[in-house]
């Protein structure tokens, strides 16, 4: 059946205003759909690129499939006309960034799935600007080693969060983020067990939660004044008694000369 303003593609199923593409082995997506399109799943295709203002005219969207497709970014302005979107499946794509303002006009996003996209490796700080509403946040499988705490600061909707199967690096720089992951844990879903640290080697394979702030006590180590005029008074007496071994080679060398010179003498 076709919806209001438009016929069912080739080669999709349109049910009520489900649109169903999947599996269809599409490199581009369809020209045109039902203009009160309320669910629309392009999963499992080759897609690698979508038309800027594709969905400007679907006011009644509310949940894009875009699993397993070769997707490795999304034009700006995507969602311009899609005020109603909550539910948006990116997993098992080809991004490696998801970039600033990426669902800016995405404002009624509840879930948001980026997992398994082994690419992955940096979220820009802005790039969940404006998701006031998300309530899920799937980064899971990808490459990230560090994600900046200010792209999560600005989600305070967000009940869960996965972050398992990345390759986080658990070091100094990861403990804000940590300390913030540590304060949500308790009213955030998150697979927090499967998500553990590749690096230092001394804490690879740790949980991220199993580290606590003794975890990264070296990282506030401070010197003191104290320490300070210390080292200065080291560093002096270190010169001091370098000029003085300097100066008693010279004149060790200065006096085997001498002595030298004058067995010579003593020989003519």
């Amino acid at each position: 059946a076709a919806g209001a303003g438009g016929g069912c593609p080739v080669l999709c199923t349109c049910r009520g205003q489900a649109v169903d593409c999947s599996g269809q082995r599409l490199f581009s997506v369809p020209p045109e759909l039902p203009l009160d399109t309320g669910n629309l799943s392009l999963a499992h295709n080759r897609i690698a690129s979508i038309p800027p203002g594709y969905l400007a005219c679907y006011g009644q969207l509310r949940a894009l499939d875009l699993r397993n497709n070769s997707l490795a970014a999304l034009p700006a302005g995507l969602f311009l006309g899609a005020r109603r979107l909550a539910h948006l499946d990116l997993s098992y794509n080809n991004f490696s960034l998801v970039a600033a303002d990426m669902f800016l006009e995405a404002s009624g996003l509840l879930r948001l799935d980026l997992s398994h996209n082994p690419g992955l490796r940096r979220v820009h700080p802005q790039a969940f600007r404006g998701l006031a509403q998300l309530r899920e946040l799937d980064l899971s499988y990808g490459g990230l080693s560090a994600i900046s705490l200010d792209a999560l600061e600005g989600l305070p909707g967000l009940v869960g969060l996965r972050l398992g199967g990345n390759p986080w690096v658990c070091g100094c720089a990861m403990e804000p983020f940590l300390k913030w992951l540590r304060g949500r844990i308790q009213r955030c879903a998150s697979d927090s067990q499967l998500a553990e640290c590749r690096a230092p080697p001394e804490v690879a394979g740790a949980p991220l939660l199993s580290l606590t702030e003794e975890s990264f006590q070296a990282c506030h180590l401070t010197l003191t004044l104290d320490d300070y005029l210390f080292i200065a008074f080291v560093g002096f007496v270190v010169s001091i008694a370098s000029v003085a071994t300097n100066f008693l080679l010279g004149i060790t060398a200065n006096c085997c000369h001498r002595w030298s010179k004058a067995s010579e003498d003593e020989d003519v």
